[in-house]
């Protein structure tokens, strides 16, 4: 007798979440990684193709050809347009299909067929507009100022790709006190008290969690913030031997790849202008202090890799975890708005 297994029911919200919000702007890889030829990435639920025109400028389109669904990646550019590789069609970098050579006045030419999305380049990195319809015009891409003011400020980028739900790595960086206990060897979080209390302080963009009674001694405080894109920030303390330029800063943001990858980035930031003390930060930083950062970051990999997928729904949660609640609540709820909002025009048909 055979048994029927019935299917485990997907969490609409946990599957939005799991994919990534939409309507926000994601990085999605470093700059770099698009050069001469076009290239397939999978992010945020969907398969991309990215390629540069004749000038330079990045464009993206679903990785899927309109007429037999081949890959456009695997095509040739011409200029603002890919040419499919199976049967020449021909899409230009808004959707629109350009030409069909085999078929010459066919309907697909004209026809906006492919689903083509937003891209910029900031601070060495590719950021895409995960838009739940396609828009003309996308909001603007708004990063902290450590990544914008390049008077003020010198950074570099680090990218990685860990497996392991993107949410994890939010968890990670929400939480202060692992800094005390994993990275506890660094030279730059052997310091402060071992036991913390922990206030959540609002702002106009989000929040900060942090240490309290303790401030400029280990990494004591994380913000997590929404300005069109989700970024969080944080800074630790610097021996003197670390170079000038205050704390170090790093600002994170992170996309889901497929389910249990994640693109990772953190920038590393030091306040400085232009001159001498840039200069000799950023010497030091390449020389020396680089391969202690991937140290501590390598402890983070195994730390969230080792974790089973399951790990949250097994957790007992005490007064240092306000701000991983706090986040995944808000999280959940900005899920929640989004499946309701895309409910409505449905409802409205239906009714």
């Amino acid at each position: 007798m055979s048994i029927a297994i019935q299917p485990v029911p997907v969490d609409p919200v946990d599957h939005l979440l799991e994919i990534g919000l939409k309507d926000l702007w994601y990085p999605i890889c470093p700059s770099h990684f698009i050069k001469e030829n076009p290239v397939s990435l999978r992010r945020l639920g969907r398969k991309l193709a990215l390629w540069r025109d004749g000038e330079g400028v990045l464009h993206a389109l679903e990785d899927r050809c309109p007429h037999r669904g081949a890959p456009l990646s695997q095509g040739v550019v011409l200029g603002d347009r890919l040419s499919c590789p199976y049967h020449g069609v021909e899409v230009r970098h808004d959707g629109v299909v350009t030409r069909v050579p085999g078929s010459p006045g066919c309907k697909l030419e004209g026809s906006k067929a492919t689903r083509h999305f937003h891209v910029q380049e900031r601070a060495g990195a590719v950021f895409l507009y995960n838009a739940k319809e396609p828009v003309d015009v996308p909001p603007p891409l708004v990063l902290p100022e450590q990544l914008t003011d390049d008077a003020g400020y010198s950074s570099f980028l680090c990218y990685t790709e860990w497996k392991g739900d993107y949410r994890y790595v939010l968890d990670n960086v929400m939480d202060p006190m692992h800094g005390t206990y994993l990275h506890k060897q660094s030279h730059s979080m052997a310091e402060g008290d071992s036991s913390a209390k922990f206030g959540i302080r609002p702002t106009d963009i989000g929040f900060v969690f942090e240490k309290e009674g303790q401030r400029n001694v280990n990494f004591d405080w994380t913000e997590w913030a929404d300005t069109g894109i989700h970024w969080m920030r944080l800074e630790i303390p610097y021996p003197k031997t670390g170079g000038p330029g205050g704390n170090f800063i790093i600002v994170g943001a992170f996309s889901p790849i497929v389910k249990g990858m994640t693109a990772t980035f953190f920038w590393r930031v030091r306040k400085l202008a232009p001159g001498w003390q840039r200069d000799t930060w950023r010497f030091l930083y390449r020389n020396r202090l680089e391969a202690r950062h991937w140290h501590v970051l390598e402890q983070d990999r195994v730390m969230l890799e080792e974790m089973e997928a399951d790990a949250n729904q097994h957790e007992n949660l005490y007064q240092h975890d306000l701000g991983i609640v706090r986040l995944r609540r808000h999280m959940r709820n900005l899920a929640v708005a989004q499946l309701a909002q895309a409910a409505e025009p449905a409802a409205a048909v239906a009714a």
